[in-house]
């Protein structure tokens, strides 16, 4: 500090801006004490639930919403492969953002203008914005969900990035987390999932409401996500390493 008060007024100012960037960057746009948080416990809740919860109270209905965290021990080892194959099949080998997917969806939605945008986020970037941000398309938020992405890559191990992100996610108006959607529409834990029960619930992602309104063409994703993961074969594995090497929560 000493140094700084014999700078010059240009150099303060310079300073002062790198400061606020700094604190910007890591306290406002990147939550880092929440992230680790992460590490050892999960989130009490997530800003897309209580915008959910917002609209059922004030459409005059009741707020509960239907929320079990479990850890991945007790969800099937098929529900994990689907929601992989369907959402994020190379998750274990990007560092939070897929640049591949993101150049063949930037590349098919200029050739098809017309058609429904073709997303590219990862599952890093959908707990994210499930955790902490908006549905807001813009891209000061999508910005700032790359950013909060790679950073939990940083400090925080797969193995638990994908156990938040299964028990966060919307699986219909009230239900949150892999658990409370198998109780709801299977009658079963998440741990006893058949490989076509759990291709049919991640077949509901990401837009579950809208799905469940088109049956037949949630059955034909369900169907092709049966048929990738007969392709994948099994994840878990890697999803052992990691807690064999005790990164996990």
């Amino acid at each position: 500090m000493s140094r700084l008060r014999g700078a010059s007024p240009r150099a303060r100012l310079l300073f002062a801006v790198a400061a606020g960037l700094f604190v910007l960057l890591f306290v406002v746009v990147i939550p880092v004490p929440r992230i680790v948080a992460l590490r050892y416990s999960p989130p009490s809740t997530t800003a897309f639930l209580e915008a959910r919860r917002e609209l059922l109270i004030g459409a005059g209905k009741d707020g509960r919403i239907d929320r079990r965290p479990v850890p991945l021990e007790k969800v099937s080892p098929h529900l994990v492969t689907a929601v992989l194959v369907a959402e994020d099949a190379r998750f274990f080998e990007h560092h939070g953002i897929d640049w591949d997917a993101v150049k063949a969806a930037r590349a098919r939605n200029r050739r098809y203008p017309k058609r429904r945008p073709l997303g590219a986020s990862t599952i890093t970037q959908q707990l994210a914005k499930n955790l902490w941000l908006s549905p807001d398309r813009g891209w000061v938020r999508k910005g700032r969900e790359a950013a909060i992405a790679l950073t939990m890559e940083l400090l925080l191990p797969k193995r638990t990035i994908l156990v938040h992100y299964l028990s966060a996610i919307e699986w219909g108006e009230r239900v949150y987390g892999c658990e409370a959607a198998a109780r709801k529409y299977f009658g079963v834990p998440a741990s006893a999932l058949t490989r076509s029960q759990a291709a049919w619930l991640a077949a509901m992602i990401p837009a579950p409401r809208l799905f469940l309104r088109s049956p037949g063409r949630h059955d034909r994703r369900a169907a092709r996500i049966l048929s990738r993961m007969a392709r994948a074969g099994d994840f878990q594995p890697l999803l052992l390493d990691e807690a064999e090497n005790g990164d996990a929560r």
